[in-house]
């Protein structure tokens, strides 16, 4: 859905402490990570990404959608939220707000 309207994705991590080592060795420009994630979930990764560059972009993905998990990501850092189920146009804007 991303690589096929523009935008290359250079890694995937399959929980939160793989997203963290692979942010610090990729220095990706844009971050969607997924909130509920093994090992590590989704919030607490975007933490150890913002101690690791606050000016990171990270665009928060979850089912949930509740209002407090919402805030709890802004607070942390998160630059955009998108809740599941979501359509590829959702996430390609989102994905174009950041640049």
């Amino acid at each position: 859905m991303i690589e096929g309207r523009g935008f290359n994705v250079i890694g995937e991590a399959g929980n939160g402490k793989v997203a963290i080592r692979l942010f610090k060795e990729l220095e990706p420009d844009i971050v969607l990570m997924d909130i509920t994630m093994p090992e590590m979930d989704g919030l607490e990764a975007l933490k150890e990404i913002m101690k690791i560059n606050s000016r990171a972009r990270v665009i928060m993905i979850s089912a949930m959608g509740k209002e407090g998990i919402v805030r709890d990501a802004v607070l942390a850092g998160a630059k955009g939220f998108i809740v599941k189920p979501f359509t590829e146009d959702t996430v390609i804007k989102t994905l174009e707000r950041m640049i």
